[in-house]
């Protein structure tokens, strides 16, 4: 039996995105669930309901958070809970206006994903992208920063580290520095198709989730896949329409805990499916088909 609550909550604004990166289900147009944008009103009651023990809420799942137009507004209403905010954007959305609003959100944490350094580089991972947005909107969230009186949020430059972009890790550090961005996060990629190899593999090991096998001659992912995770006693995700789902791994949300339509979250949180999943995972992580895929026990980079 489940005793605590979750520390931390992943909460999807929306699955629509600008962009079509060719290892996202957003930007494939490939989920199997619909698209979607997040209720006002069942935000509230999941922030309401989890207040007293919620630390860090991320506003971010699948999809663009900016392309929400009452995401701020949510995120306002989670820091005036004292809970730490944070999201992750491709910048194409951060005019002046909007990085203004984002000042008065209070949010905590603004993850920019910059994947390459040049227009050419980086269009080839971020589809549809334009380079030039990305850096106009990391600009103006600075300047706004620098208008207020508030030290935060937080800017992080996000590299996914991918083959067409690898020789540009220490050129994204250089422009973080010059543009005046907090630091530079290097984030592994999740290869769907990985076991003959990709065009998207970096070709320095350090910054893949997946070596190759001789014996049995395919890819494998580096992570042992141990009966264990301290996600499914720390946190959980809940998509627009409020499904719960154990991680963000479950990117179709296949592996549905309870609704907080029809639930309140701490009910599901301690509920039988729950706790049957989390004992699957003791058993046998290993056969859950997400699992596989998994990035939990290799090395994260942050820089």
């Amino acid at each position: 039996m489940m005793k605590g609550f979750p520390m931390g909550i992943a909460i999807e604004p929306t699955t629509a995105c600008n962009l079509r990166c060719p290892e996202c289900p957003s930007g494939l147009r490939s989920f199997s669930r619909a698209t979607g944008n997040l209720e006002q009103a069942m935000f509230q009651k999941v922030i309401d309901d989890q207040k007293e023990t919620l630390i860090h809420l991320t506003f971010y799942f699948q999809g663009e958070p900016f392309i929400h137009k009452g995401f701020l507004d949510m995120v306002r209403y989670a820091s005036d809970k004292s809970v730490y905010t944070s999201t992750s954007t491709n910048a194409h959305f951060l005019d002046e206006a909007t990085c203004e609003r984002v000042m008065e959100s209070r949010l905590d944490r603004l993850i920019i994903s910059i994947d390459g350094t040049d227009q050419e580089t980086y269009e080839q991972y971020r589809k549809g992208g334009l380079l030039s947005k990305v850096l106009q909107g990391t600009e103006n969230m600075i300047q706004a920063r620098k208008n207020s009186k508030l030290r935060g949020p937080e800017i992080v430059f996000q590299f996914l580290v991918v083959k067409p972009n690898e020789h540009q890790i220490a050129d994204v550090k250089a422009l973080a520095k010059k543009m005046g961005v907090d630091r530079v996060a290097l984030k592994t990629a999740q290869i769907y198709d990985f076991e003959q190899g990709s065009e998207l593999m970096p070709e320095q090991q350090k910054y893949s989730r997946y070596r190759w096998d001789e014996a049995l001659q395919k890819f494998r992912i580096k992570n042992t896949l141990d009966n264990q995770c301290w996600k499914m006693w720390h946190s959980c995700v809940i998509t627009w329409d409020g499904n719960v789902v154990p991680c963000c791994f479950d990117k179709d949300a296949e592996h549905r805990m309870g609704g907080v339509r029809e639930k309140a979250l701490s009910e599901i949180w301690k509920g039988k499916t729950y706790d049957a999943f989390r004992a699957q995972i003791l058993d046998s992580r290993s056969q859950i088909e997400m699992c596989k895929n998994c990035s939990e026990g290799t090395r994260v980079f942050a820089e």
